[in-house]
């Protein structure tokens, strides 16, 4: 079993959504919280303290993991959950023995059934993101509680004002222009962005005339829109520099026609297929603008009502489709630095355009040795 003695205290830091999953931390915020105990991601309690991340393979990981893309779901153990920067011992989903290891983990006393199942799940998707990631267990038909699918501190900041602004004009609405201050407006979104009910939102629940189980779940779907809204407004600007460097980065090194060919053909390709998977992304956000102007705009509460009650398999769509553009343009800018030579040799720049392509779904042809 392969052992983690890097630090790792930066993963409670981070405010990357799509990429770490932190049992650890959601293990000591919610330790008196009984629905967060009653309903837990993995039955052993040692890998409900783990932490969970989408890894991109190093060269020499590649051959050893059952994936057919270059970012792998890795599983880290802590030794000491309340300090993580003393490591832990790790394994990837999909890696040889992987089901020895996790037995390891859990311990002698637990069946796997269930767990590995939810790592499987976890597996499948393109990132970690809280709504993707909340919506896919549940479809796989685990009972989870929902404190494990809050958005981590450093997003929950940085999206307070964005969502402040989106959904003033609701608030408005709502709320008859009693609440329509900046701080007022501010404790709505914290209640609103909480995963816990708040009676401050209740004029926002009569005006969606939702009741129960249908409000939270619109409320849950609403977040997801907002979330997902929030992150593309930010990624744009990086995708369109993604899409200009992809066509100008060179290549360096011995090389012949064949690659050099293959490289070309590749590049006009994926940077179609990123435009087409934007344009899908967008649509879905364009529909959800229509029905919320027809709410605001209108006063059409049934018609945004509707809306968020069959949006489960939308809201999946639109967070896989954000997960694979993201990590295009983060990889992209973690390659090729801002200030450094736009540049690779033949056989890296193909291996990542095969990345790229075929997170995207599109074609991975084969590289001549």
């Amino acid at each position: 079993m392969a052992e983690t003695y890097r630090s790792m205290r930066a993963l409670e830091r981070t405010a990357s959504t799509s990429r770490v999953l932190n049992l650890a931390a959601l293990a000591v915020k919610h330790a008196e919280n009984p629905e967060h105990s009653a309903h837990p991601l993995f039955m052993a309690p040692a890998l409900n303290a783990a932490v969970i991340l989408k890894h991109r393979l190093r060269t020499n990981e590649i051959a050893t993991v059952s994936t057919r893309h270059r970012t792998a779901t890795k599983l880290i153990v802590p030794f000491e959950r309340s300090d993580l920067s003393l490591g832990g011992r790790s394994l990837f989903v999909g890696d040889r023995g992987w089901m020895e290891s996790l037995q390891e983990l859990a311990g002698d006393s637990f069946d796997l059934g269930r767990d590995a199942g939810v790592l499987e799940a976890l597996d499948e998707l393109p990132s970690l993101d809280p709504f993707l990631l909340r919506e896919h267990i549940k479809r796989r038909g685990f009972e989870v509680s929902e404190t494990h699918f809050e958005i981590s501190p450093g997003d929950l900041a940085t999206m307070q004002q964005f969502v402040g602004a989106e959904i003033s004009r609701l608030i408005d609405l709502a709320y008859k222009g009693r609440s329509s201050s900046e701080a007022n407006t501010g404790r709505l979104v914290e209640a609103l962005l909480s995963t816990r009910n708040d009676e401050r939102l209740e004029p926002l629940r009569l005006t969606l005339r939702l009741e129960g189980d249908s409000y939270r779940e619109g409320i849950f779907a609403w977040k997801g829109f907002l979330y997902y809204k929030w992150v593309l407004n930010s990624l744009w600007p990086k995708l369109r520099e993604v899409l200009v460097e992809l066509m100008t980065v060179k290549t360096v090194g011995p090389r012949d026609f064949e690659h050099e060919s293959l490289v070309r053909t590749m590049k006009v390709r994926l940077h179609d297929n990123i435009e087409r998977q934007v344009k899908s992304v967008a649509d879905y956000l364009r529909i959800y603008d229509g029905v919320f102007m027809e709410l605001t705009r209108d006063g059409n509460a049934t018609a945004f009502r509707d809306f968020l009650l069959r949006s489960p398999e939308m809201l999946v769509a639109l967070g896989e489709g954000t997960g694979v553009v993201s990590h295009i343009a983060s990889f992209w800018r973690f390659r090729f630095p801002k200030g450094k030579p736009l540049e690779a040799n033949v056989g890296e720049l193909l291996d990542i355009l095969q990345d790229f392509e075929s997170g995207l779904g599109g074609e991975t042809p084969a590289i001549a040795a």
